[in-house]
């Protein structure tokens, strides 16, 4: 999905726009699963008991077992949708949430320095946290970024803004042509 044209500059392109890494959705998929799971293994003991109060039970059961789905599962997730990491050629942005949003926004020319960690969890998923300084303010703080190595060398290339270090638009190098010299001896 691309990011809108209306908040871009003139010129200006998206190079990246990603989301946190999926691993943020593991634990809210097992909840989902659990408590499905859960639901139903409920559903069916109190469907098999002869009690007139079978169908208040069935009705706590569902109304459990949905309000911690979207709690557990439907929150996370809109969250993680909702959240938006993008890299054009002027700035990088974060984006998140749905009704409060926030927002920051980092010209590249106020970048001074970029780095990233990461955990062993990190290195197996393929993300890590991008710390990114500028100029006048604290470091910033991206937890999860996809492909965090990737990033971090594109955000440092546009930000040292040397030529030759990019790879997509290297110059040719000059080849010297040195005359053969014969070294043996006669």
């Amino acid at each position: 999905m691309a990011y809108p044209e209306d908040l871009m500059s003139e010129g200006e392109q998206v190079v990246a726009h990603k989301h946190s890494h999926w691993k943020m959705l593991l634990l809210p998929y097992l909840a989902l699963i659990v408590t499905l799971g859960l639901g139903i293994w409920l559903a069916l003991l109190a469907k098999d008991a002869t009690s007139p109060w079978n169908s208040i039970g069935l009705i706590a059961i569902g109304v459990v077992a949905l309000t911690s789905i979207v709690w557990l599962f439907l929150v996370p997730f809109v969250r993680w949708r909702t959240t938006h990491f993008v890299i054009t050629t002027d700035r990088v942005m974060a984006r998140e949430g749905v009704i409060n949003r926030s927002s920051i926004d980092i010209p590249m020319s106020r970048i001074s320095s970029v780095r990233f960690k990461q955990g062993l969890t990190d290195r197996i998923f393929g993300c890590g946290t991008l710390i990114i300084e500028s100029s006048s303010q604290e470091p910033l703080e991206f937890d999860d970024i996809p492909k965090v190595e990737q990033i971090h060398s594109f955000i440092y290339r546009e930000v040292n803004d040397n030529p030759l270090d990019d790879y997509h638009k290297r110059a040719p190098q000059p080849t010297q042509s040195y005359p053969q010299q014969d070294n043996r001896r006669g």
